[in-house]
């Protein structure tokens, strides 16, 4: 029994079978110009649209799409009331549209449903949606530490804490493109900033478990002005990120003892953020490419609803 899921970000195009212990996933990068910070909408939404075909077709030339059962996708950003973003209504459309070409069921999800669903999958800890946990959705548009709960086939996510303006992606993304690297630039700045002899230690203040990175930003401006060495500016801007989250989590993992602790978002593939939670913290990390955005979740999610006959 196998199900398609689709997901359909700001940046990334994705679509992935899984048939309840094994899953073959494709994706890609949506195009964003040099210098600039991301997509609007409308440019997201057309790269969507011209690529999921593409994703579909390699799947169904290794002979993944034979015996699909279900189609669930991306349909919002976060399961809450009035949670909507553009970029979703291309997987969902097809979603819906290829179920209702195979008579079978369609199943909406929200893109942090996904996000869970797969860290936990990658870690070999699908069970981890069974019973209550700590999470930390970490990416480009999202800093937020989550209480999670099992409900169906899914979860339900609470936020007690993280960022209060800027997310740890942006954050890392603007340091990248102000040092001159290509939008995304995590991969990147982490790699840059293995190149720093030293660097002056940030200083993030934590408040109950919310923070403000805002004020990161503006040292980082002026550190470049002040003409330091761009690795170690790189450094700085990922010390700032890791230790305010490791602070966090220390601080709810106080507050919710006995509870594991799931990291997922692009930002949870950083190689130093996965040493310091995990060293600190037994944090539990997908593997990096299940950490940034994709549709494995979001099949994942299908096979449960599916086998259980639970709606979301």
């Amino acid at each position: 029994m196998s199900v398609l899921g689709l997901d359909t970000s700001n940046y990334t195009t994705s679509a992935a079978v899984f048939d309840g212990a094994e899953g073959k996933d494709t994706s890609c990068l949506l195009d964003v110009r040099p210098g600039e910070l991301g997509l609007r909408q409308s440019d997201a939404l057309f790269q969507h649209v011209k690529r999921l075909p593409q994703l579909l077709e390699e799947l169904a030339g290794a002979g993944e799409l034979a015996e699909i059962q279900a189609v669930g996708a991306s349909a919002r950003p976060r399961a809450v009331e009035g949670s909507y973003m553009p970029c979703f209504l291309a997987g969902e459309s097809q979603g819906r549209g290829i179920a209702a070409a195979l008579g079978v069921p369609f199943y909406p999800w929200s893109h942090q449903e996904g996000h869970l669903a797969a860290a936990a999958w990658s870690a070999g800890r699908l069970d981890l949606l069974d019973a209550p946990f700590l999470a930390w959705h970490l990416s480009g548009g999202t800093t937020e530490l989550l209480l999670v709960h099992p409900k169906g086939p899914t979860v339900t996510a609470e936020i007690v804490g993280g960022t209060s303006d800027l997310s740890a992606g942006q954050l890392i993304d603007r340091t990248g493109v102000l040092l001159g690297l290509r939008f995304p630039a995590g991969k990147a700045l982490d790699e840059l900033s293995r190149q720093a002899d030293s660097c002056r230690k940030p200083n993030v203040k934590l408040k109950e478990l919310t923070f403000s990175l805002s004020g990161m930003e503006n040292q980082i401006k002026a550190l470049a002005a002040e003409g330091e060495d761009p690795a170690s500016i790189a450094r700085f801007a990922l010390d700032a990120v890791c230790g305010v989250v490791r602070l966090a989590t220390v601080e709810a993992q106080d507050r919710y003892p006995g509870l594991p602790v799931l990291c997922s978002g692009g930002v949870a593939s950083n190689r130093r953020l996965r040493y310091v939670l995990t060293e600190f913290c037994q944090a539990i990390f997908a593997e990096p490419r299940y950490s940034t955005d994709n549709a494995m979740g979001t099949a994942i999610l299908t096979w449960r609803a599916l086998k259980t006959g639970e709606q979301p």
